[in-house]
């Protein structure tokens, strides 16, 4: 068994799905509208068979800025541990928050995380 895909709600759609491809290397499907639910939607795929639904819909809104129930992250393993010191300077640089620096956790994982466009906390982990 495997995940199929995870999906974000989003209102700023275009934003995101240029996000996750320029940062990430995705592969992003036509946009799928539609337009009697005020629907639209993305698929974004990675290296093997990941996926991520970025979708908006214009009776859905809102965001918060703390922790709260629900997903809390996801994580995208990126490499060595150089790698996740360059991408998340290049985060960073490029104006978007970092959540946390890149460390070495307790539980044997180095990894760091940023914040996407939205908000959404994404890992940046080691694979080495």
């Amino acid at each position: 068994m495997k995940i199929g895909h995870v999906a974000l709600w989003t209102d700023r759609l275009e934003e995101v799905r240029s996000f996750y491809v320029r940062y990430f290397g995705g592969e992003s499907s036509e946009k799928y509208v539609n337009a009697k639910k005020g629907f639209q939607s993305y698929f974004i795929r990675f290296a093997g068979e990941t996926s991520l639904e970025v979708m908006s819909r214009t009776d859905v809104s809102g965001r918060s800025d703390s922790e709260k129930l629900g997903l809390c992250h996801f994580s995208f393993t990126i490499g060595t541990r150089d790698q996740v010191d360059a991408l998340t300077e290049r985060f960073r640089t490029d104006g978007y928050r970092v959540l946390s620096e890149p460390r070495l956790t307790g539980d044997g994982f180095y990894e760091s995380a940023i914040a996407d466009p939205d908000g959404n906390w994404v890992e940046l982990a080691a694979g080495e």
